[in-house]
């Protein structure tokens, strides 16, 4: 399984932007599409917001990847 960080210096960044910043997806239309397909999971549960704010230590699974937020202040 690929385990990508993804560092960030907001307080959260948005599901669909972490897919796509950590290269799971070229497009923030194609995440869309597989968080609204139950396709996704966060933090070990199926998550189908796209919106959904991802903050330090949480983590999406997606095709065999693992996405987990790092906060750098």
């Amino acid at each position: 399984m690929k385990n990508e960080i993804i560092t960030i210096t907001t307080e959260f960044i948005r599901l669909d932007a972490l897919l796509k910043l950590g290269g799971a997806l070229d497009t923030g239309g194609q995440a869309k599409f597989v968080i609204q397909n139950g396709e996704v999971e966060v933090n070990g549960e199926v998550c189908t917001m796209r919106g959904k704010k991802m903050r330090d230590g949480d983590y999406a699974k997606y095709n065999g990847g693992r996405y987990t937020v790092k906060v750098e202040e």
